[in-house]
């Protein structure tokens, strides 16, 4: 059999070459070569004959009017941001950080697909005693599922190709394409080209044979999935899981899904038996405190349809270098830079010669404008040294001229709000009518961030440096 050829075509312009080069001699662009592989095309039918084969139009209203089919993998948190479960024939690329626990979400998917059908699980990393051990951990050789699930040590794709075809299983799950490759291509495991190659295979699989499939890719330096990004707009759905290593709480949230949402987030919590959903979301990202602490400010936000309540933290400390630390975490260090000169433009708290830091309690990322307000309160009252008034929680976005603006689902924020426990609620006055409570909470509607301080924070204590 003749060797499949392979050419390195340039990712900018599609010019192809022989052998790599460091530059493209046609863009001029450096380092867009990749190898891929030459497929044959296939001969193009007589044109009376394609006429007559192709379907015809559809009119939009019928077309597609057959729902996807999907499986449900027993994890409401991971169903619910998949969209209800796994699609027959999609692909769906999984990551994150080392150690951050893809491998044993996946085996934990495996678990939950294996009691209806059965599950190839191809290892290019580990050995398939180590699997078993983590899968014992877990406790998942026991019964039907440890039967269920077949563990092969494979890194050639068209191996495993021909195993899942063999095998019929209901879910392929493939640990990680990196360590994958195809025997037509030259280049390492791992390299730009053998990552597309074992991605369109496994996705051709996938389609061909109504098999889903399911990769881990972990992430590089500058954090990116599987390397290139040109993976992540081959598969179907892409996750990643997010969180703090040394810290039990995960996220879990689709950056690309085709058949569902991209807004939903899944919240689980990391313990010796895996990743275990956590029962009350909301609950979760707020700090324990024995009272009031300055800095510290509730925030409900909107992760998809369901509204979580963050803990928005800063630390506002003098200091005498020319230039004054702005750390950010878990917020945007773009809109805390400018938070930092709207509070000292149109609240006068002066922060041009303070370090400050800002944070968001449990891991948590949100890029939401919703959270301006309540990190504007946090400076304000970790520089003043005051706390908010107990039971006060702040949401509303602020604009350069220091006035606060509505946020969508304001009252479904307030109510979770308020099933918590909270009683007050600072924000915007603008966006139209504001109720002056939802469900018992008291709504305090300002229209500049310099009154939503006012309102929010305590009074200072008797004999404070700061209320002298």
């Amino acid at each position: 059999m003749a060797r499949v050829q392979s050419r390195y075509v340039c990712q900018s312009c599609g010019a192809s070459v022989l052998r790599w080069e460091g530059q493209c001699h046609a863009c001029g662009e450096w380092n867009t070569l990749v190898e891929t592989v030459v497929r044959e095309p296939h001969p193009r039918p007589p044109a009376a004959v394609s006429a007559g084969a192709g379907a015809p139009p559809t009119p939009l209203s019928h077309a597609g009017e057959t729902a996807p089919i999907r499986t449900p993998v027993g994890i409401g948190e991971l169903d619910r941001v998949l969209g209800g479960g796994l699609v027959a024939g999609s692909v769906v690329l999984v990551g994150g950080e080392p150690g951050i626990g893809k491998s044993t979400l996946l085996l934990q998917v495996a678990a939950g697909i294996a009691d209806g059908a059965g599950v190839l699980y191809a290892t290019g990393e580990e050995s398939p005693g180590q699997v078993r051990l983590r899968a014992q951990r877990l406790g998942l050789t026991t019964g039907r599922v440890g039967d269920a699930i077949r563990v092969v040590a494979e890194t050639g794709v068209g191996r495993i190709a021909d195993l899942a075809r063999q095998e019929r299983p209901g879910l392929l799950v493939v640990d990680s394409v990196q360590t994958v490759a195809s025997e037509d291509l030259d280049g390492p495991p791992g390299s730009v080209g053998q990552v597309r190659e074992v991605a369109l295979r496994l996705m051709e699989l996938a389609k061909g044979d109504g098999i889903p499939v399911v990769l881990v890719g972990h992430v590089t330096k500058d954090g990116t999935l599987a390397g290139p990004k040109t993976l992540e707009h081959l598969v179907d759905v892409v996750l990643s899981i997010e969180g703090d290593r040394s810290g039990a709480l995960r996220l879990l949230r689709a950056a690309k899904n085709r058949f569902g949402s991209t807004e939903e987030v899944g919240v689980f919590e990391m313990g010796e038996r895996g990743l275990a959903e956590v029962p009350d979301p909301a609950r979760a990202f707020l700090g324990e405190h024995d009272g009031p602490a300055p800095g510290s400010v509730p925030a409900p936000v909107l992760e998809g349809t369901r509204p979580l309540l963050v803990e928005v933290q800063a630390l506002v400390a003098p200091t005498g270098a020319p230039s004054p630390r702005r750390t950010a975490s878990g917020v945007d260090p773009n809109r805390l830079a400018l938070l930092v000169a709207v509070l000292g433009r149109r609240a006068g708290i002066g922060l041009a010669g303070h370090d400050v830091y800002a944070n968001l309690a449990g891991g948590l990322s949100v890029d939401e404008p919703g959270l301006d307000l309540p990190l504007a309160l946090a400076l304000a009252s970790s520089f003043r040294d005051r706390p908010l008034v107990p039971g006060t929680v702040a949401i509303g976005e602020v604009g350069l001229l220091g006035e606060l603006r509505s946020v969508s689902g304001l009252e479904r924020r307030l109510r979770e709000a308020a099933r918590l426990g909270f009683t007050r609620a600072v924000v915007p006055r603008a966006g139209g009518r504001v109720p002056s409570s939802v469900d018992g909470l008291e709504v305090v509607a300002t229209g500049s961030v310099a009154d939503a301080i006012r309102a929010a924070l305590a009074e200072a204590p008797v004999g404070s440096a700061r209320g002298r």
